[in-house]
């Protein structure tokens, strides 16, 4: 065997992994078709440490999710990348919605989540700005320097001897003794790898990688567009209640104090990144629900994510899904949010299926 593992994608999850299988021994090459590392899903989010209170409890989200946070905020502190624990609110802006922010209440505290139920005055004493009869506070809830933290992964595997290739992208993959990694660089030069293991952590391409080992799925494309809001203060991160089409268009703060609006839900036949300016009449309008004062010029186009999402619009949301069809193999799909929060413990989890 060339070497022991080979990690397909150096998003979040993929630097996570080699961090962590580096860490227990194993030979392990990261194979990417960026330039470098997180250039793509994990880069292109709100930038958001969530606290795990959506996801069912028991699912691997919730489970992932709250065991990710604690190890990230650790990793953090530990290796100095820029964080901040802004915490939350999630904002009920009529009656009817009050019993949405009950039920998250309910299921985050059963994630083991810390929450706190609070009414309309203190979620206008907490953030001014803000309207809402009632609130919830999740303070666990913040921000994180994402490029930072792939630093931090890619910098720990590194002292493992981990390998990375950049400029590659998989071709093939073949069974046989172990697997072997067929890939393409960008001048065209073709090489192989052989691996006894592999871990496709492709991203938006992990269901691609998946066909070629013989697993059929296919993700779907969900794209969502980023604003920069003026005009408002908030030192917290400011949800609306959820709906069947997503968690809403929220803010979010950056570590240098930009608020932002964002994401929407579009879906999309393929990734695209541009940001449709026209868009912010319909970000005002949704951001209106609990900000009154935001008008359309208060939005400014900013940058755009696509999601790797495992259904379509209007069907039920499934949980990550990791196979492991045998030990030699494991695919990550349908990493979207909270993967990033999450990186961490699927890392562990993926070294626990592959058995080392």
């Amino acid at each position: 065997m060339d070497v022991d593992i080979v990690v397909i994608g150096a998003g979040a999850v993929g630097l996570a992994c080699a961090a962590e299988l580096g860490r227990r021994g194993r030979r392990v090459i990261v194979i990417e078709r960026h330039d470098g590392p997180v250039r793509e899903t994990s880069s292109r989010n709100s930038g958001v440490i969530h606290a795990g209170l959506y996801y069912p409890t028991g699912s691997l989200k919730a489970r992932t999710c709250v065991e990710g946070r604690e190890l990230l905020y650790a990793r953090c502190a530990r290796d100095g990348v820029e964080h901040r624990q802004t915490g939350k609110l999630i904002v009920a802006t009529t009656d009817a919605e009050v019993a949405v922010v009950e039920r998250l209440h309910a299921t985050g505290t059963d994630n083991g989540v810390p929450l706190t139920l609070i009414d309309g005055a203190e979620v206008t004493r907490r953030e001014p700005a803000v309207r809402a009869v009632a609130g919830l506070w999740s303070p666990r809830t913040g921000i994180v320097d994402v490029h930072g933290l792939g630093a931090s992964y890619a910098a720990e595997a590194q002292r493992h001897g981990v390998d990375f290739v950049f400029h590659t992208r998989v071709v093939g993959l073949e069974r046989g003794r172990g697997w072997t990694v067929r890939t393409e660089d960008d001048a065209g030069e073709r090489f192989d790898v052989v691996a006894a293991q592999v871990v496709n952590a492709a991203g938006l391409s992990a269901d691609r990688v998946a066909r070629m080992a013989g697993l059929e799925v296919t993700h779907r494309y969900c794209k969502g567009d980023y604003f920069s809001l003026r005009g408002v203060r908030a030192d917290a991160l400011v949800y609306p209640v959820p709906s069947e089409a997503g968690l809403g268009v929220h803010i979010t703060v950056d570590l240098a104090g930009q608020l932002r609006a964002g994401p929407d839900t579009e879906w999309v036949d393929a990734p695209s990144y541009d940001v449709d300016p026209d868009k912010a009449a319909a970000f005002a309008e949704a951001l209106r629900r609990y900000l009154p004062a935001v008008t359309a010029a208060d939005l400014s186009p900013d940058y755009a994510g696509v999601r790797p999402k495992l259904h379509g619009p209007g069907e039920p949301k499934p949980d990550f899904r990791v196979e492991s069809p045998d030990p030699s193999v494991v695919h990550l799909l349908g990493i979207e949010s909270p993967g990033v929060t999450a990186s961490e413990a699927l890392a562990r989890h993926v070294a626990a299926l592959l058995g080392r």
